[in-house]
């Protein structure tokens, strides 16, 4: 549906369903491209049947479904346990009326009552306190090498050994920190177990795709710790990628 906007000079014209923005949607577009638009694409046709599409979604008219998503997690869907009730509905808004959607606004106030009943969650943690062991990242590093290492360099940098393939995403250091900042690692082990290997996705298995995730780390500088990450979406969501503290 088409909608109606005022330029500077009071002429009007008309905006397209993507550029109307209820009151808060830029932060709900700001958290959509942080936490969102990586699988569902900026356009909201997401990559159906792994990713599935948010534009012309028929559930999204479902508050109670939107919010329980977003916090807890939905089959393939990371839980986003760090988000304020604020910018939850703030994030809903967006969704809810980008591209060809038109279902209305949201209130945090509906948000919170909504999130009462999820209960309380764990305190969050940092890719920098320890969350992985040695052990760990050692047998990650043997993964790497078997399925990851010819495309993404055996530093991690993604530059491939054989020259005649293309570049790819970096993932330790620096540039892998400035891409992933603010996202949390069950966005990533979602993220890299539905897509990655290129040639062959989905074909470790979830614990080789958290060891992996540990070597990463242990490339990029993070220490151990006692406790090795473990191949579970809501541990995961509780740990944030970020710069060094």
């Amino acid at each position: 549906m088409l909608k109606l906007g005022v330029g500077a000079f009071g002429l009007a014209f008309i905006i397209a369903p993507a550029a109307v923005a209820q009151e808060g949607s830029e932060q709900g577009q700001q958290l959509y491209q942080q936490h969102c638009a990586l699988c569902h694409k900026d356009s909201g046709a997401g990559d159906p049947p792994t990713f599935p599409a948010l534009n012309a979604d028929d559930q999204l008219g479902d508050l109670v479904r939107i919010v329980r998503s977003i916090k807890a997690g939905r089959r393939r869907m990371p839980p986003f346990p760090s988000l304020t009730a604020e910018e939850v509905s703030s994030l809903a808004n967006y969704i809810r009326d980008a591209w060809a959607n038109d279902f209305g606004g949201v209130a945090t106030e509906d948000v919170t009552a909504v999130l009462r009943g999820l209960g309380d969650a764990d305190p969050m943690a940092s890719v920098w306190d320890g969350v992985f062991t040695e052990a760990q990242a050692t047998r990650g590093q043997a993964v790497y090498d078997g399925a990851c290492a010819l495309c993404h360099g055996r530093r991690l940098n993604g530059a491939p050994d054989d020259p005649d393939l293309r570049s790819t995403p970096p993932l330790a250091r620096a540039r892998f920190l400035r891409v992933w900042e603010g996202r949390s690692l069950a966005t990533l082990f979602e993220y890299t177990r539905a897509t990655m290997p290129e040639d062959n996705p989905n074909s470790l298995t979830v614990q080789e795709n958290v060891d992996v995730i540990a070597y990463m780390l242990s490339v990029g500088g993070m220490p151990a710790g006692a406790d090795e990450l473990q191949p579970d979406p809501r541990s995961l969501s509780r740990v944030a990628v970020g710069p060094r503290p």
